[in-house]
């Protein structure tokens, strides 16, 4: 009751006096069903609760928010008759789907082949259940923003993407609430309170400073006015407990909540986007590289939040 209250607590602060909402953004999770144990995800039970909760968080806070889908996080014998139940909860809450390949494929690590027959079976359940819920499958996103380190690898990425239907899902607000959630289950698994108050206090700091990057670099590179934002998230246990006061944060500064659709109707992304190196970063930085304009990199994780998800010696 106590972590509880401290969220609410911190959400109202954030909230402060209502702003007129001058901004937007599109909120996105990835990595459905759940980031949780391997042994966590092997429980169909579990993994419903666990998005039963998830979604009863949601629901009175209007997101319009489109989710990702990794089909093959989930074990093999309970993979396809779990997976349809659970994410026809997300349907049903009207959470948007995409695609997120199966295995959360590294494209570093296989061939263009490889990858889009990865792309392929990761829309084996959710294909049929948009159908039967009477959308489409349209959105895709890159496991770890990895869009192909060499020019070849990035244009058989496109050409099979855009040959299967799918539009690429971008993300201008990246951080790190994965690692901020790697710490968090660390924590729940000790039954460490007030650590997971600790970490859930640094994660809604870190995300107001990577705000305040972004931001002005936004609307740098959009010719002086913010774009519409697009917020990469994962559905975890951390954005269960913590995302209402993530979603605060976000109206304190004036947001208004947009679907990804929405978001992505501003010209600014129809620019090219050309990377072709070895990591995976947000589309302000693409764009930055097209235009020569020099990187404004997001706030570091701070350390102690590092160490402590790796199981390290704690720095602070």
């Amino acid at each position: 009751m106590r972590l509880i209250s401290l969220i609410a607590a911190t959400a109202a602060m954030l909230a402060g006096p209502a702003l007129s909402q001058t901004r937007s953004v599109a909120v996105t999770f990835d990595d459905l069903p759940f980031q949780t144990t391997p042994e966590g995800l092997c429980d169909a039970d579990n993994v419903r609760r666990l998005t039963t909760d998830f979604l009863t968080m949601l629901a009175p806070l209007d997101t319009h928010a489109t989710a990702f889908v990794n089909e093959g996080r989930m074990c093999d014998e309970t993979r396809e008759q779990a997976l349809r139940g659970i994410l026809t909860l997300w349907l049903e809450a009207g959470v948007d789907l995409g695609n997120h390949t199966f295995s959360h494929i590294n494209i570093h690590r296989s061939t263009p082949e490889a990858y889009l027959a990865d792309v392929d079976r990761g829309d084996d359940v959710t294909r049929p259940l948009l159908a039967a819920h009477g959308r489409d499958l349209i959105w895709f996103r890159h496991p770890f923003l990895f869009t192909g380190e060499t020019p070849e690898k990035r244009a058989a990425l496109e050409a099979g993407i855009a040959a299967r239907g799918y539009r690429v899902a971008p993300v201008t607000i990246d951080n790190e609430d994965w690692r901020f959630g790697q710490a968090y289950r660390r924590a729940e698994s000790e039954g460490d309170e007030a650590m997971q108050a600790r970490i859930g206090e640094a994660y809604v700091a870190h995300m107001a400073a990577v705000l305040d990057v972004v931001e002005p670099y936004s609307a740098l590179l959009a010719g002086g006015a913010e774009p519409p934002q697009v917020l990469l998230l994962h559905a975890n246990s951390l954005n269960q407990a913590w995302y209402p006061a993530i979603h605060a944060l976000f109206m304190a500064r004036g947001y208004r909540f947009v679907p990804l659709e929405e978001a992505v109707s501003h010209s600014v992304y129809s620019r090219a986007d050309g990377w072709t190196r070895a990591n995976g970063v947000s589309w302000l930085h693409r764009w930055a590289l097209a235009d020569g304009v020099p990187f404004q990199p997001e706030p570091d994780t701070p350390q102690w939040v590092v160490d402590y998800a790796e199981n390290r010696q704690t720095s602070g």
